[in-house]
């Protein structure tokens, strides 16, 4: 049972039952020493770092010689589509101009809502400007909320002409996937 609190001689001591705890007094001592010892070695840390140097400031006038040309900006291929509930981020994989060849695209879709298994080489298509168009040959991705996979179509129409030739614009149209249509485009000039 506590009956009491002394002070003496810069060390506390408890009393219990009338009798000293030194052990508990030199405890809460050497707790004090270490902590003022930490709060000091903080302080000394924060205090003793000198200030940075300034940062030299370079000169406007462009050097002497010949200059390497700068690199043309890169276009970003990639598209998106958040119509309802279902994200769609299309990034183009695979082009050829020849007209054995595909054309391929990396789809990704997210959702927290919609069960995506269906096939979305069903419900794509194709086309250009010039009014070419092609249906897609199959889709690689899976089922879940979370899909990725890549959607291929056929480089050439059903003649035989390569789908790409003379047109400005690819056009990519995905129907029926939590909204009536999705439409992807890619100017063809653009394209690696």
């Amino acid at each position: 049972m506590i009956t009491g609190a002394e002070l003496g001689n810069g060390m506390e001591t408890i009393v219990w039952s009338g009798q000293r705890n030194v052990r508990a007094a030199r405890r809460l001592k050497s707790f004090r020493l270490i902590a003022l010892g930490l709060v000091g070695l903080v302080l000394t840390a924060c205090a003793g770092e000198p200030p940075a140097a300034p940062t030299p400031i370079p000169s406007p006038d462009p050097p002497a010689g010949p200059s390497a040309p700068a690199p043309a900006p890169t276009q970003d291929l990639a598209r998106t589509d958040a119509q309802g509930a279902v994200e769609f981020a299309v990034s183009p994989q695979s082009w050829t101009r020849e007209a054995n060849g595909t054309i391929e695209f990396e789809i990704s879709m997210n959702t927290h809502s919609v069960d995506l298994s269906m096939d979305l080489a069903k419900v794509s298509t194709l086309q250009t400007d010039l009014g070419a168009s092609v249906a897609a040959l199959d889709w690689t991705g899976g089922s879940g909320h979370h899909v990725v996979g890549v959607l291929r179509f056929p480089a050439a129409t059903s003649t035989g002409l390569p789908i790409l030739d003379g047109s400005a614009l690819l056009i990519l149209t995905v129907r029926d996937v939590d909204a009536p249509a999705r439409i992807f485009q890619w100017e063809i000039a653009s394209l690696p």
